[in-house]
């Protein structure tokens, strides 16, 4: 007689080979020297700061990067000193993301996963609709812009708040760039990627 116990069902081809791409992005990654992660953020701010789309928003979304991942500290300073309005993902216990106001490094607390988020109110998850601008994260982008992301679904329900012809933009090396990128359903593009060689967009 069959077992009661329920079976895991299989995993897809797609997401089987979203597992592998992040694996090999993860650890080139890991394999960066320290002083090109610390270069790469400085060209990725200069490149984005000088961008009409970044200079002539009021709000900018933005993340604070991790490990070594395209940095965001000195980018998120500079777009206060700007001007922006910066608000920050806080990450929810769905994987859903909140959004609070950033008012510099005093303002971050450590949070789950390693993460820092900011301590002031938080302004609820649709608040990434006000964005003119929204950078996020991500591993590699294919060449219509569709994004892998670290597999939690955060950015994908957050970029589905995001009005249509908003500036969304990814973070990247530039080796992330112009990938083979598998897309499932719920994925949702970007309109460009930013890298220390500039900011590529897409159709």
């Amino acid at each position: 007689m069959p077992s009661q116990q329920s079976i895991p069902e299989p995993v897809g081809n797609t997401a089987l080979a979203k597992l592998a791409l992040r694996d090999q992005v993860l650890a080139s990654r890991k394999r960066r020297p320290l002083t090109e992660v610390g270069e790469a953020a400085r060209e990725i701010a200069a490149h984005l700061l000088a961008d009409h789309e970044v200079r002539r928003a009021a709000t900018v979304a933005c993340y604070v990067s991790v490990g070594t991942e395209p940095g965001t500290t000195e980018l998120l300073d500079l777009l206060v000193a700007e001007g922006k309005r910066v608000v920050l993902p806080v990450l929810l216990p769905d994987n859903d993301l909140d959004w609070a106001v950033y008012h510099g490094p005093t303002s971050l607390a450590p949070a789950g996963r390693g993460l820092l988020e900011p301590m002031s109110p938080r302004l609820g998850p649709d608040a990434v609709a006000t964005a003119d601008v929204v950078l996020l994260p991500g591993l590699a982008v294919s060449t219509s812009g569709r994004r892998l992301g670290r597999g939690g679904g955060s950015y994908d329900r957050a970029l589905g708040r995001v009005p249509v012809g908003t500036f969304t933009c990814v973070l990247l090396y530039a080796d992330e760039v112009d990938r083979d990128v598998p897309t499932e359903p719920h994925d949702r593009p970007v309109t460009a990627a930013a890298t220390p060689d500039g900011i590529t967009r897409f159709g």
